[in-house]
């Protein structure tokens, strides 16, 4: 079954994307194993970014926004197979057993070594995409418990990771906006992020920058667009979606409505 590009079985899927280049903004509701076949993927941060090829396996924490990327590379689709630790899942692998002591650790995407475990958990993986039907619940269950059982072994610290269940607490809000507004989500989300509701961030938001955070984070995309068109010599087409536009129409009537003039016609000077 292939929808967008990705061909699920529940909590396990594969990812084929064709396409020169494919890009969006994600907020992982679950940790995520994956393993990148063919092509690139790429992971953009606030104040950090990550390049994965074929033959790296990679643990990506949940409730990290960033941007990420999955490219061709040398001619080849990007393939990649993946598979989700729900918080449930977690919740009841690690009540069944002698429970460690957690120490929460920075959420970057994590590198893992190459070891017969993981070779041995993926290969196992790949033949029920030749299924016609849906996975069975079961083995799917089964299949990510053997997932968690085989990090736990080859990696001590990802208790660490897996293993801590509290949400988002409350941050300062000034700092992570000013480091976050490229990226294009609701105020809902960036509330969430924050540690906080919708409401309690709109009233900090308005404490912090005096504005809402509509017209904030617009202002401050668009005048970050304009010194990447003028001083970088950028093309609008390569800055709209940098900076946290959807499409390009919209990016330009936004542009002429701040500034008064196209960013085509500033490129062009």
């Amino acid at each position: 079954m292939e929808q967008n590009g990705a061909e699920s079985r529940a909590m396990i899927f594969v990812s084929c994307k064709r396409e020169k280049h494919y890009s969006r903004e994600v907020i992982l509701p679950w940790h995520a194993l994956v393993r990148v076949y063919a092509g690139e993927m790429r992971i953009v941060s606030a104040d950090r970014s990550f390049v994965f090829r074929a033959g790296d396996t990679v643990l990506l924490p949940r409730n990290q926004l960033g941007r990420l990327s999955k490219v061709p590379f040398n001619g080849e689709a990007f393939k990649s197979v993946s598979i989700c630790f729900p918080q449930e899942t977690l919740q009841k692998y690690y009540s069944a057993i002698q429970q460690p002591l957690i120490v929460p650790v920075p959420p970057d995407a994590r590198l893992l070594s190459q070891h017969p475990l993981l070779e041995s958990l993926f290969s196992s993986l790949l033949p029920y995409f030749d299924l016609a039907d849906e996975l069975p619940q079961e083995v799917t269950d089964i299949k990510v418990n053997e997932a968690i059982a085989v990090l736990r072994s080859i990696d001590k610290s990802v208790d660490n990771v897996l293993g801590h269940f509290e949400e988002p607490g409350k941050i300062d809000l000034a700092d992570f906006m000013e480091k976050n507004y490229m990226f294009n989500l609701t105020a809902t989300r960036f509330g969430y992020l924050t540690g906080r509701s919708l409401t309690t961030f709109k009233r900090d938001f308005k404490k912090a920058f005096g504005d809402t955070p509509e017209k904030w984070l617009t202002r401050k995309r668009l005048e970050t667009a304009h010194y990447q068109i003028v001083e970088q010599k950028r093309k609008p087409s390569d800055v709209y979606f940098e900076v946290g536009f959807e499409n390009l129409s919209h990016f330009s009537y936004a542009f002429k409505k701040q500034f008064g003039y196209n960013p085509t016609s500033v490129a062009n000077n």
